[in-house]
C-alpha cells in the first residue's frame, strides 16, 4: 500500500516543529500536513505504485517519475496558518508565494520539486509547474498548498528539508544554518581529532609526550626527533636565513675582471664606434709618449 517516505516525513516534522504552537491566531496543526492520499484517492503524486492510474501524469510526463515510481507517495500538502514572527504576519499564502519564487529562480534546493499548486490570495488557484504543462488546480488549493516532488528524488531518499529550513529562517522561526551535512560531518571529525590529540585520552597523551620530548614516565628524552627539537632547528634556520638576507653578495670588481677576461682586442675594437675609437687611440698614443 502507498506509504509516506522518510524524507517527506522529515519535512512534515520540520514544519510542525516550528509552525505548530507558533505565536499567532492560527498555527499549523498536524492534521493539516499530509503526504498519503485518503483510501479513495487514485492517481497523482499522493499515490504510490499501487494507486496510480493509466496515463497518470505523475508517472508518464517525466523520466524522473517513471524511474522513481515505488510505493512511496511523492507529495506534501500544507494547510492554512497565520503566525507572527519578526514583527510580521506570515500565512499559508505568503509561504506558498515565497516557495514558488525560490522554484522559479531555480534555487539549488528546489530542483526536486515538480510543482506547487497554491492560492496567493485565498481565491485564485495557481500552479507553478517545472515542466510547464499546467497553470492551475482545483478549488481545494485555496485552503491548502500542494507540493509534488519528482519520484526519483523520493526513491533516492534525498533530503527535501533545505528549502523549508530557509523559509523558516527567513521569517525568524529557525536559526539560520547554511552548513551542509558534509560540512557538519567535517566539523565533527575535526573536533574528534583535536580531542584525540589534546592529551585528554591515552592516544592523545602519547602524542603529547612525543611533542614534548618525554617518555611514558614523564622524564625528558634526548636525541629523539620531536616537536621541540624541530622547533629549535626551525629557529636556527630562520636566524641563518635572516643573516644571509642582510648580506650584499655583489662583487663588482670580480664581475668586471671576469668580463674583461673574455674580451679580445679584436672584440673590443669591433664594439667601439669609430669616433670613440679615434679618441681612444689618441689617448693611448699620448700615454705611450709620456
Amino acid at each position: 500500500m502507498t506509504r509516506a517516505p522518510a524524507n517527506l516525513l522529515a519535512v512534515r516534522s520540520l514544519l510542525l516543529t516550528h509552525l505548530d504552537n507558533a505565536p499567532g491566531p492560527d498555527d499549523l496543526e498536524p492534521a493539516e500536513v499530509g503526504i498519503v492520499g485518503d483510501p479513495s484517492h487514485r492517481g497523482g503524486y499522493h499515490c504510490g505504485s499501487d494507486r496510480v492510474v493509466t496515463g497518470d501524469y505523475s508517472v508518464v510526463e517525466s523520466p524522473r517519475d517513471r524511474a522513481g515510481l515505488t510505493l512511496d507517495a511523492a507529495a506534501l500538502d500544507v494547510g492554512e496558518f497565520e503566525v507572527r514572527s519578526g514583527g510580521r504576519t506570515h500565512t499559508m499564502a505568503s509561504f506558498a508565494v515565497w516557495c514558488v519564487g525560490q522554484c522559479a529562480a531555480n534555487a539549488a534546493d528546489t530542483r526536486d520539486i515538480r510543482e506547487i499548486i497554491y492560492s496567493p490570495d485565498g481565491t485564485t488557484v495557481k500552479r507553478w509547474d517545472r515542466l510547464g504543462k499546467r497553470t492551475t488546480g482545483d478549488s481545494s488549493h485555496r485552503w491548502h498548498t500542494h507540493f509534488s516532488f519528482f519520484r526519483d528524488a523520493i526513491k533516492a531518499g534525498r533530503d527535501q528539508r533545505p528549502m523549508f529550513r530557509r523559509y523558516l529562517s527567513s521569517i525568524g522561526l529557525l536559526e539560520d544554518d547554511d552548513m551542509t551535512p558534509e560540512e557538519h560531518n567535517w566539523l565533527a571529525t575535526v573536533h574528534k581529532n583535536l580531542t584525540v590529540l589534546d592529551g585528554r585520552n591515552p592516544i592523545g597523551q602519547v602524542y603529547l609526550r612525543l611533542a614534548e620530548g618525554r617518555d611514558d614516565t614523564g622524564a625528558p628524552v634526548t636525541g629523539n626527533y620531536n616537536l621541540k627539537t624541530m622547533a629549535a632547528q626551525l629557529t636556527a634556520l630562520q636566524t641563518a636565513l635572516s643573516a644571509l638576507s642582510s648580506r650584499d653578495f655583489t662583487d663588482e670588481p670580480a664581475i668586471v675582471q671576469g668580463v674583461l677576461a673574455s674580451l679580445t682586442p679584436e672584440k673590443i675594437a669591433a664594439a667601439i664606434p669609430p669616433t670613440l675609437a679615434k679618441q681612444v687611440a689618441d689617448e693611448l698614443a699620448r700615454r705611450l709618449v709620456a
